[in-house]
């Protein structure tokens, strides 16, 4: 999936592309990612593609639920300067309110870190961080 190399550029130089080229899903979603200072901010375009209900319209749930998990990974790999994707072990998502077909932002955060295990917790807004569209929390098994 990633490369040392390319995570390694990443966590250096500060700049996503390589690494989010690397990843097929987060091309496939469009998937972006910022950091300022020491805060990683997700974002994830309007894109036809990610639409769910064309109706409403509404970010399919599990566009959204991926964007989150993918998030979350990138997030614990900078943070903890990991050289691989760390794997997933639970992945518990609840939503707020619907994700209408607008940008959408995800910010993590690491709440504990074990030996073997790193629990991050991830909030996913639209318009404002006060309103968040869904939360989750991801348990990820770190590399020996």
């Amino acid at each position: 999936m990633t490369t040392p190399e390319v995570l390694k550029y990443t966590q250096q130089t500060g700049d996503f592309s390589k690494m989010l080229a690397s990843i097929p899903y987060a091309g496939t979603i469009g998937l972006m990612c910022e950091q300022f200072g020491d805060d990683l901010i997700f974002r994830l375009p309007r894109k036809q593609e990610n639409l769910g209900n064309p109706i409403l319209p509404a970010i399919h749930g599990g566009v959204i639920g991926g964007f989150m998990e993918l998030s979350a990974a990138i997030y614990l790999m900078m943070s903890q300067d990991a050289l691989r994707m760390p794997r997933i072990v639970d992945f518990s998502l609840d939503y707020l309110r619907a994700g209408l077909d607008r940008e959408t932002y995800a910010e993590c955060r690491l709440t504990r870190q074990g030996n073997r295990v790193a629990n991050v917790m991830v909030t996913a807004w639209q318009k404002s961080r006060a309103q968040p569209i869904a939360t989750a929390r991801a348990h990820f098994l770190m590399e020996d």
